[in-house]
C-alpha cells in the first residue's frame, strides 16, 4: 500500500511538471502567433508598440479563458485513465 502511495505521489508530480511545461509552450506559441499576426498586417506599420502591447494582452487574455488552455488538464486524466484500466484488465481478467 505504501508502495502504491509513492508511486501515485511521483507520477502527480511528474505530470505536474509536464502540466507546467506544456501550459508555457502552448501559451509562448499563442503569444508569437498574435505577434506574427499584428507584425503582417501592412495597416497597423505605423502604429504605436503601446497598441501592440494591448492587442497581445487581449489576445491573450481570450486564450486563458479558451478551450485549448483547458484541454491540457488532459495531461493529469489520460495517463491516470490508462493506469486504471491496465489494473483492473490485470485483476478482473
Amino acid at each position: 500500500m505504501i508502495g502504491l502511495l509513492r508511486a501515485a505521489v511521483l507520477a502527480f508530480v511528474l505530470l505536474s511538471v509536464v502540466y507546467v511545461i506544456v501550459s508555457i509552450y502552448s501559451r509562448s506559441v499563442r503569444r508569437e502567433k498574435l505577434e506574427k499576426d499584428w507584425d503582417s498586417d501592412p495597416d497597423k506599420l505605423g502604429a504605436e508598440s503601446s497598441e501592440r502591447d494591448a492587442y497581445i494582452k487581449a489576445g491573450l487574455n481570450a486564450y486563458r479563458h479558451s478551450l485549448r488552455r483547458k484541454l491540457i488538464v488532459l495531461v493529469y486524466i489520460i495517463p491516470m485513465a490508462v493506469v486504471l484500466a491496465t489494473a483492473y484488465a490485470v485483476n478482473h481478467q
